[in-house]
């Protein structure tokens, strides 16, 4: 299929990976009415319809798309920015008929909007299809969907199965979230705008690493960003985030030296005060100085001169950027990004740890403690140890009082400190403010909030709401990359009261294959050539140790945990007992 380039702005000389439309069948047909038909394409993607109208039809005919059903018809008045457009066509007798929309000036005309072919004709979000004045019976074979994906994009690449089938729901809601949004060429953050942002390419760029090899795209967004930024504040360090992202995915020491020093404006650097924190002016702190998105969802956030959440972002910033540093021999100046940190953080604890409650405070001048000013810290690993345990447990009690957004964040920190049990209850509860909520509304991409009621302008195309795409894979088959490009990773499952999982996750060296059962555990494991494996594994209270291969190994315990002393190669039987 021939892979078509996209369009350029003309002030934006910008590169954008492959993308390439796919012909899609319907899933269904209906007569919801006399001299209607109803098309069910089984999930919304970005694209256009191509009719084939019967031969010595001259009738104008009516395409209506749209992203919502009700009463079984399209809804033509959705609430927010839910997509409805409408075409007509008028048949020719010389073949097949593009149906398109006009163009929407809210993601075309805007400076930055990501422009898409102008031969593909306009594209949308849209599941279903109405199609007035056909003459006859409408054949599945005289409509076709032109759906937009990543030209580099292969399902097979990637897979999750547990014993919840609300979760394997989820996983596959994320999974076809992430390869629809791919229709831009680049992380877009949504189809009300269809603009690149710093946070919104971070959590996408997650899951796009763990449902597929191509790193192109994250690579194009990144230097867009760099050159077309936007303003919030903490938007900026995810820059950092981003290349560290790259650097562990792909250990390309020589896309990362281009890009290292442009780096160091993303810190926040040009903030710090002389405590060694960054601080906000008023319109920083008014404005600038995000938290969350939409405002809401803030949980009571107190905005002040000197903020945890800001601050957080800027010392995980500063740990990445020593990172970089040292992969690129840099060493002096991995070493003063680490000097740097150290001061930071101890100062972030004397000003925000509230002493003897193992919280931090929103900031200076306040004693109210948010779930944000708790969740980020913990999530960078910032909290000092002997405050992880009753922190992490506050943050699982309080549960989502945060948005799709931070929720990626939220559920890291308490899947890195053992409780992925409550992380998993959280993406399943009950209520409009999980994954769970999105699934039972028919949905077959994510939204950009947890219900209309807390965005009313969302859209129902929002990769930023895809974070079990990555944290499945991540925390419940429990492979990360430990070394840049993926030559040693960790296999730390974690069961979280599921009774199996398994799956595949995408890596440079090749796929990485996991399947385990709990009471007792269980484990197969297969890497491939040129990866190790450091095993972390579920450690219950009457187990004894290791078995791999059915040979016992020296391992130590370590919490809830099994620390196996050598790392593992190739094919791997493992037991704990």
């Amino acid at each position: 299929m021939k892979i078509l380039p996209f369009l350029l702005l003309a002030a934006a000389p910008l590169h954008a990976a492959p993308v390439h439309l796919v012909p899609e069948k319907p899933a269904a047909l209906s007569q919801p009415a006399p001299g209607v038909w109803l098309v069910d394409f089984g999930n919304a993607t970005f694209g256009n319809v191509e009719l084939s109208p019967p031969a010595g039809a001259t009738a104008e005919i009516t395409v209506h798309f749209g992203e919502s059903l009700k009463d079984s018809r399209i809804d033509r008045k959705p609430p927010g920015t839910v997509r409805y457009a409408t075409a007509k066509i008028s048949p020719t007798g010389k073949g097949p008929l593009r149906a398109a929309p006009p163009a929407d000036a809210r993601n075309t005309k805007q400076p930055a909007a990501v422009l898409t072919p102008p031969e593909w004709g306009v594209v949308l979000p849209f599941r279903w299809v109405e199609i007035e004045g056909w003459q006859g019976k409408l054949e599945p074979a005289q409509i076709v969907r032109k759906s937009a994906f990543a030209a580099a994009w292969d399902d097979s690449e990637s897979a999750f199965h547990c014993s919840d089938a609300t979760l394997d729901g989820i996983w596959e809601l994320c999974k076809l979230s992430i390869k629809a949004t791919t229709f831009a060429g680049v992380y877009v953050d949504g189809d009300r705008e269809r603009i690149p942002y710093e946070a919104d390419a971070y959590l996408n760029q997650l899951s796009h690493y763990a449902t597929g090899t191509d790193v192109e795209m994250a690579r194009d967004t990144f230097d867009r960003l760099m050159k077309q930024p936007t303003w919030p504040t903490e938007w900026a360090p995810h820059m950092v985030f981003m290349a560290h992202a790259d650097w562990m995915r792909t250990g390309d020491a020589k896309w990362l030296g281009t890009r290292y020093d442009s780096l160091k404006s993303k810190i926040l650097a040009d903030r710090v005060g002389k405590s060694g924190l960054v601080e906000s002016n008023k319109k920083q702190i008014s404005h600038d100085d995000i938290v969350d998105w939409p405002t809401p969802e803030r949980d009571g956030y107190v905005f002040t001169k000197t903020n945890t959440v800001v601050n957080a972002f800027h010392i995980a910033a500063l740990g990445k950027m020593a990172e970089l540093a040292d992969g690129l021999g840099k060493s002096a100046e991995a070493a003063d990004f680490r000097k740097k940190e150290t001061t930071a953080l101890a100062a972030f604890d004397k000003a925000f740890l509230i002493s003897g409650q193992c919280l931090y405070r929103d900031g200076e001048g306040t004693d109210h403690s948010s779930l944000h000013a708790n969740l980020f810290p913990l999530a960078f690993g910032l909290t000092p140890e002997e405050c992880r345990e009753k922190m992490s447990g506050w943050l699982a009690a309080r549960g989502m009082k945060c948005s799709v957004y931070a929720a990626q964040y939220l559920l890291e920190g308490l899947f890195q400190n053992g409780r992925g049990d409550d992380a998993l209850k959280l993406m399943t509860t009950p209520g409009d403010r999980s994954w769970r909520h999105m699934l039972e509304s028919g949905t077959t991409m994510t939204w950009e909030a947890w219900d209309m009621s807390y965005k009313p302008n969302q859209d129902w195309n929002h990769a930023w709401g895809a974070a079990p795409a990555n944290l499945l894979p991540r925390f419940v088959l429990g492979a990360e990359p430990l070394e840049p490009g993926w030559k040693r990773c960790r296999i730390r499952p974690s069961p979280g009261g599921l009774g199996f999982a398994n799956g595949k996750i995408p890596t440079p060296r090749g796929p990485v294959l996991i399947d385990w059962k709990s009471s007792p555990f269980r484990l197969s494991l297969k890497l491939p050539p040129g990866m190790t494996g450091k095993l972390e594994l579920p450690a219950a209270p009457d187990t004894k140790g290791v078995l791999i291969n059915g040979n016992s190994v020296p391992a130590k315990r370590a919490g809830d945990r099994w620390l196996v002393e050598a790392d593992v190669t190739g094919i791997a039987k493992i037991e704990v007992r």
